[in-house]
């Protein structure tokens, strides 16, 4: 299975991808891959029109999206999983037949239009956590989740 994690915003500083890829190198190939697929911030300024900026974000994360994907939107509005949780809807998913797509919106979130596109919200947390961290929480918990399903004691 393939997660496809979509991100709104590059250009992330140095201990972002290290802890990302730490979590990515330990998945076995094969049996679940985690693909970061950055996208640009659209432009903001003084005197933007945020809503504007969020669609045209949403545009791009809508051609990422992979064909047939199980969409998933990280909002905070979203469901809250714990991570025995997440380990059984990682389980699902699977079941699905299905590749998932995640979306991470940028600093205002996700427009309507790409939480429309979502068949489910996912919230990892009520606080407000940067997205470069975001990256990193998820590789770790989605590691984790796997943990879980194959009995390794990472979890433990």
């Amino acid at each position: 299975m393939r997660i496809r994690l979509i991100a709104v915003g590059s250009k992330m500083p140095g201990w972002v991808q290290e802890g990302y890829n730490e979590y990515v190198k330990r998945l076995p190939r094969g049996d679940l891959e985690l693909e970061l697929v950055e996208l640009p911030l659209a432009p903001r300024g003084k005197n933007s029109d945020i809503q504007r900026a969020m669609e045209r974000e949403s545009d791009a994360i809508r051609a990422a999206i992979g064909k047939g994907d199980r969409v998933v939107a990280l909002d905070v509005k979203g469901k809250s999983w714990g991570t025995e949780q997440l380990a059984e809807q990682l389980a699902a998913w699977r079941m699905d037949g299905r590749h998932v797509s995640l979306l991470i919106g940028g600093p205002n979130g996700l427009a309507p239009s790409a939480l429309a596109l979502a068949e489910q919200r996912w919230s990892l947390s009520a606080l407000t956590l940067p997205h470069p961290l975001v990256r990193i929480v998820l590789a770790e918990q989605l590691y984790r989740a796997w943990t879980i399903l194959h009995n390794h004691p990472y979890h433990k």
